[in-house]
């Protein structure tokens, strides 16, 4: 009969461990003493990568320094590459609520890289032979220097390869849109109510500013989190690394992610303290609220069909409602307002290469706006133009039958002074 545990040891003693499980003693503690919430990390493949490339980088670093021999640098890195692959993430339970320093997480790294390196050399899982966690796998490393690596490298490789493309293809969308509506004039809104003509090109070349504006803001967040905090240890000193380990892992690390990683010039700061993540964190705070004003715009000018403004058209995803047949509703808008602050955005160009003007709605709004009596200000003034408009509002008149009704203008002038297309700007 198979057995379903096996007994494992730490400094506090044995603990039963599943049998079927690469993680040990240590991860099985933080199981029993943190039942809170969910199993966070089991599902944050970036996270789970990112301690997959430190520990192979790790393990490469000291062999490069002569600090482990070579064939425990070859199984460490070949069980190490598993996990950046993804085939142990099930391996990875623990919930992101245990200890400050991550020390739970960074030894479920250890005990699930050792015993599944202990498997390829034909050995006994739990054994810590040939392979051991802490002697071999967290060689020249502390959980206080390791896990603010892992945030670092996580990020930087979610931001430079997920987030930001994701972002410009948006940006690149909305400028081909931007560019294809350039003279597509509509009626202008401020605080929701009419206001003078826009073309819809410059309405969504201010998305598009947006977006830049985010970009940069995030591309210059990106140098402050690739400085790493390895070889700094437990306090920032480096007790118990090789001097040159930070260096080495940084450069390993550079190469296998494709990212320039350095080796942080002052460890105490990189180990207490987290302003480059800050920075980030207020980048895509940023980024997030460029992003809820663009989809609620969007929902503004696609809003209706009937009763709204509806002078954009947005592709049918997906019935809206379950009682109201035929109906359609903005999805992809409300979704990324609902992710903002967390900018995972990544999939809503769905949305974007779709919008279309409804150019007889457009035009039907634009005509009638009151708004328009703006061109009037610099012939007749403001008040007689405040006249005209407050009159036709009240009347239900076109304005040009509110100014003819006042004698302000002639039909003449009326038709050369309020042309829409000519009130755009350079």
């Amino acid at each position: 009969m198979e057995r379903q545990f096996r007994i494992e040891k730490d400094a506090l003693g044995p603990v039963q461990v599943p049998a079927a499980r690469l993680w040990g003693a240590q991860t099985q503690r933080s199981i029993s003493n943190f039942p809170i919430g969910v199993s966070r990390f089991r599902w944050e493949r970036p996270v789970i990568r990112a301690f997959g490339i430190l520990k192979k980088c790790a393990a490469l670093a000291n062999g490069d320094l002569g600090e482990l021999p070579e064939e425990k640098v070859r199984l460490i890195v070949a069980a190490a590459q598993e996990v950046v692959d993804g085939r142990w993430d099930a391996e990875f339970p623990l919930v992101v609520f245990q200890t400050g320093s991550g020390t739970q997480s960074n030894m479920n790294a250890n005990e699930v890289i050792a015993n599944r390196a202990i498997q390829m050399a034909g050995g006994e899982l739990g054994s810590k032979k040939p392979i051991h966690p802490n002697d071999d796998v967290n060689h020249c490393q502390s959980s206080n220097d390791t896990f603010p690596a892992v945030m670092h490298i996580a990020t930087v490789v979610q931001l430079a390869e997920g987030l930001m493309p994701a972002v410009q293809l948006l940006r690149r969308t909305l400028a081909t849109k931007s560019r294809a509506y350039a003279d597509v004039v509509m009626l202008g809104r401020t605080h929701l109510q009419d206001a003078t003509p826009v073309t819809l090109g410059q309405v969504m070349s201010g998305w598009v500013a947006q977006l830049d504006l985010c970009l940069a803001t995030l591309h210059r967040s990106l140098p402050d989190i690739c400085d790493l905090a390895t070889g700094g240890t437990a306090v920032g000193t480096g007790l118990n690394a090789h001097p040159q380990f930070g260096e080495k892992i940084a450069g390993h690390i550079s190469h296998c992610t494709g990212h320039v990683f350095v080796s942080a010039p002052n460890k105490f700061a990189a180990l207490s303290a987290h302003e480059g993540m800050a920075n980030v964190s207020a980048a895509l705070r940023t980024l997030a609220g460029a992003l809820m004003k663009i989809a609620n715009d969007v929902r503004w000018y696609a809003s209706g069909p009937r009763a709204g403004i509806g002078e954009i058209t947005i592709p049918e995803n997906e019935p809206g409602s379950s009682i109201m047949p035929g109906k359609i509703n903005p999805t992809q808008c409300e979704a990324l307002t609902m992710v903002a602050v967390q900018v995972y955005g990544n999939d809503h160009e769905h949305c974007a290469s779709g919008i279309e003007p409804d150019l007889p709605r457009i035009k039907f709004n634009l005509e009638n706006s009151l708004m328009l009596v703006t061109a009037l200000n610099p012939h007749i003034g403001y008040e007689k133009s405040a006249e005209i408009a407050i009159k036709a509002h009240r009347e239900d008149l076109s304005l040009k039958a509110a100014a003819l009704a006042l004698g302000y203008v002639s039909s003449e002038d009326f038709d050369a002074w309020v042309r829409a297309e000519d009130m755009l700007g350079r």
